[in-house]
């Protein structure tokens, strides 16, 4: 009785440690970066405050994220030099490289087909914002009644940072049971023969 008792346990334990999949919100929508030096860096402010300067570079990327922490970040090479080549520079005007990453077609909407990702040169007024530089070279953009950016290009046709619920499995390490698996089976085992010592004691006594 007592050993069914501990393999049953060590069976329930096994279970739990197995790890259930764990539900997470993400959302499908439009991040936003600016590039420093090498390095793509997720965006302190919205594209509508941000006012940058003559030869920076930033970037717009679809797809579906849970947090900024975990945002895809724009594919593909960048070079001011090389997105702004052809543009001249304008008296009272600024040069902006924009990099439009449409994402893959796994975190399009259904039935939508992402464009091929682009980049472009803004030339605008001094002082226009990021929002302003990308409406002179990617029409149409269109917005929600909160003002959240929802497509660029016309890309996606319908929808604007809705939540996604996705099943996150539980994290593994190694590709065998974890140190922590292993130790609690130990401790189980340990009990139930503990367990049975003490029952073959009492009898004996």
């Amino acid at each position: 009785m007592i050993r069914r008792a501990t393999v049953a346990l060590a069976a329930l334990f096994l279970t739990f440690s197995a790890g259930a999949p764990a539900h997470a919100t993400a959302y499908r929508y439009w991040s936003f970066w600016t590039y420093d030096a090498s390095h793509w860096t997720y965006a302190t402010q919205g594209p509508s405050t941000t006012r940058p300067t003559d030869g920076e570079v930033q970037g717009f990327r679809f797809a579906v994220s849970e947090d900024s922490t975990e945002a895809a970040r724009p594919r593909g090479p960048v070079s001011f030099g090389v997105i702004c080549a052809r543009t001249r520079t304008q008296k009272d005007h600024k040069r902006v490289a924009l990099v439009i990453d449409f994402g893959t077609k796994r975190d399009a909407p259904s039935g939508e087909t992402p464009p091929t990702r682009r980049t472009a040169c803004a030339r605008v007024p001094s002082d226009a914002t990021t929002a302003e530089a990308l409406a002179s070279v990617a029409k149409p953009l269109r917005y929600d009644t909160n003002a959240l950016l929802c497509a660029i290009a016309g890309y996606p046709e319908r929808g604007c940072g809705e939540p996604l619920t996705t099943a996150t499995p539980a994290k593994k390490k190694g590709t065998g049971p974890s140190a922590g698996l292993w130790a609690g089976v130990a401790t189980v085992t340990v009990l139930g023969a503990a367990a049975v010592w003490q029952t073959r004691r009492r009898r004996r006594g």
